[in-house]
Formats: C-alpha cells, structure tokens, sequence
C-alpha cells in the first residue's frame, strides 16, 4: 500500500498524528467494491467508515467487507521459481495488517519491523552465532511478506542476502535456488561489511558537506495573522508589528512612507502621480486598494521581491524597537498568513502559498542577527544607505 500524510485529529486538545491509504471497501456481503480511504493513528484507531482498530481491521478483512485490491482483478500467475524471481510476496490481509501495526509504530516514533530486522543483522555480524541467526530469522519473518524484498534498501540483491543467511549450510535456498556453503554465508557477511563501511563513508561526507546545518531543533514555526484594529493599534501591539501594513514610518529611495504596504504598491505604480496618491494613503489598508488599481510597472514581476526586501531592511534598521521584536522570534520559521496579500506573499496550504513575505522576513532577522554579532563595531553595516543604494538608484533612474 502507498501511505500518505502527515495527517492528524484531535482529542481533547492534543494532536494526534496519523496516515492514510486506499483500500477496497463494500457496504454488504455480496454489494460491489469500491475504493476508500483507510486512516491509522499513532494511538490505534483506524478509520474507513466506521472507528474501529486492529482487531476490528482483522475482522473488516476476514470477512470481506474491507479487500487490499480489486477483487475482479485477475490474480498474478503463479511464479515458476521462488528463488530467480523478481517480486516480492503477494499482498494479503494478514500481511497488511501486519503493515498496519508497522505503521502505528512508525507514528509513535518506535522501531519498525523492518528496523528490527536490521538491528539483528547488526547483532549477528557482531556474534555470528546460531542463537543470534534465529533471532534473525524471528525479525525478518516479523517484517511483512509483501515488503521483505525492500528491507535491505537493495533493490539488485532485494532479500537474497538474508535468504542466504538464513538458509542452513547443504539447504537449498527457497527450495530452488542454490545450495548454502560456508563461502556464501562470509560473501553475504563481507556485503553487509561493505554496506557498512559505505553507509558510514556516506555518513563522514555528509558530515563535512552538512557541516553548517543546525545541530538542535528549531522553534515551532510562527504564525503571522492578518489582524484588523477599527479603534487603532494598541499601544504593545507585539508580532502584529511584523504585518506590513503596521504603521512604521520608512524613509527609502528618497521618499518618506508610512508603512511597508505604502512603500511597496507606491512603488509598484507606472504613474507618479498614482505613486503619490498611493504613498499619501490614509493607511496601509487604502494603499493596498489604490495600489491594486493602479497600472503597475512593466518590469515589477522581475523586481517586487528586491523591493519588499529593501522595505523591510528600512523598516526593521530605522525602527530599532521593531528589530527587537523580529530578532527575538530567533530561528522560527515565518508563516505569513491573512487574505488581503495574495498566495505569492502569504502562506496557503495548497501549492499557490508561496509565502515569500514569511521568508523576507526571516533574511531580515538573519541580516539583523549578524549585525548584531558580526559588526558590533559599525552601527550602519546594514543600513539604508549601504545595502539599498543600488535598489533605490535603479528605482530613481527609471522614475527619472
């Protein structure tokens, strides 16, 4: 089955993660099938039509009210030898639900089956005893049949390896195949060796290549609301100051304007007398309406992320209380939300969220940060004047 998600419910306040997959379902004995979505969360239940969990999904399934394919699908032909073949196990329901606890576990954060298995192929290449090898034979017949062929993440060899491993010496493997020496035993040893000493290897490049990504976890990702205040701002209005129609006066290119929203559709105007009316608007709000109606600059598309980025580096260096506020949200990812900005700017979940106004606004805080610890000593390092000169001349020459 291919699982989807992340997925989630909630009980009793608290987030309870989840994942889903398609199976076959009929109402009735004897009614036809048709294709549902199966829900499994990390606290047992599972979902397709009614609540139900494990014991309940081995019930659905015994007796047909719930099917893993299409039962008016032809069965595959019957394989002529185990061994030279190419696929893995059929998919049963008691592989499935064997799948199913797997993936209760994996939304616990607990071992799979298939990690098991290779936590004792890491304890049988250490011990190679005949205890250790049952115990191996236990953990990969633990892993669901239909996917056995993927646990080596190998798929030339697919499960040979442990086929070979777990056949006794003189024993034909599946029956069919070759018969186990000795010499087979240490080939498949040397190839998890090899595996190893490659995993490793990989681990030791990334490592070096990786060497700058963050080591901790970060904070939980902040969240922008767009927020209407009829009587004004209140005087703490806190992470409302983020919003761009926040009334911050910024001085950029040579102009005064009271808000990033101000400056950004004044800017976006082909007409400077648009651009005037639009930098004289009563608030950020009415910018916004007199900017969106406004013919804009043909070239805007190629440089409206340039100028937001300009705006906001005049807002948070100009406003130092503001730039506080930005620097002590630290690492959080920066979701901006709202209705008024369209998906370019603002977080949405569907694939139009860009969310450009939440990444804008971490570069910002990042700039901050190393002015902060990079240049103590130069007070301007990134101010107006130096970062945004070529911006603000570019913006001149084509007014002019």
């Amino acid at each position: 089955m291919a699982w989807r998600g992340p997925m989630y419910r909630m009980v009793d306040g608290e987030r309870v993660d989840g994942a889903w997959c398609h199976i076959w379902r009929r109402y009735r004995p004897g009614s036809e099938y048709y294709l549902d979505d199966l829900m499994v969360f990390a606290d047992g239940a599972i979902t397709c039509g009614a609540r139900t969990d494990l014991a309940g999904l081995e019930e659905m399934l015994a007796t047909g009210r719930l099917a893993v394919a299409n039962p008016e699908t032809p069965p595959l032909p019957d394989e002529s030898s185990k061994w030279a073949s190419r696929h893995g196990e059929p998919l049963t329901p008691e592989g499935f639900l064997l799948e199913v606890a797997d993936r209760i576990e994996a939304l616990n954060g607990r071992p799979t089956a298939g990690q098991r298995c290779r936590a004792a192929i890491r304890r049988f290449q250490q011990e190679p005893t005949e205890s250790n090898r049952a115990l191996l034979r236990a953990a990969y017949l633990a892993v669901p049949p239909h996917l056995r062929i993927y646990v080596l993440g190998d798929m030339d060899c697919q499960d040979r390896p442990l086929r070979i491993l777990l056949t006794h010496m003189g024993e034909a493997v599946d029956g069919d195949g070759p018969v186990v020496t000795a010499e087979m035993h240490q080939d498949v040893l040397d190839y998890f060796g090899r595996g190893d000493r490659g995993v490793q290897s990989e681990q030791e490049r990334r490592a070096v290549q990786h060497a700058d990504d963050p080591s901790q976890p970060g904070r939980p990702a902040l969240v922008s609301h767009e927020t209407v205040y009829p009587q004004g701002w209140p005087e703490e209005p806190g992470l409302f100051m983020l919003r761009n129609d926040f009334p911050a006066q910024i001085v950029f290119a040579g102009d005064s304007y009271a808000s990033v929203l101000h400056g950004y559709w004044a800017l976006s105007a082909a007409d400077a007398s648009d651009g005037s009316r639009i930098r004289d608007a009563a608030s950020g709000r009415e910018a916004h309406d007199l900017g969106g109606r406004a013919t804009r600059r043909s070239d805007w598309p190629d440089v409206r992320l340039a100028v937001m980025a300009a705006l906001l580096r005049a807002k948070f260096t100009q406003h130092p209380e503001l730039a506080q506020v930005l620097v002590s949200t630290g690492d959080a990812r920066i979701s901006y939300t709202g209705l008024s900005d369209s998906p370019f700017w603002r977080d949405v979940p569907d694939d139009r969220g860009r969310n450009w106004m939440g990444r804008l606004l971490e570069l910002t805080r990042s700039e901050l940060v190393a002015q902060q610890v990079l240049w103590p000593e130069k007070p301007g390092a990134l101010n107006q004047e130096e970062l945004l000169s070529g911006e603000s001349a570019r913006l001149r020459v084509h007014r002019e």
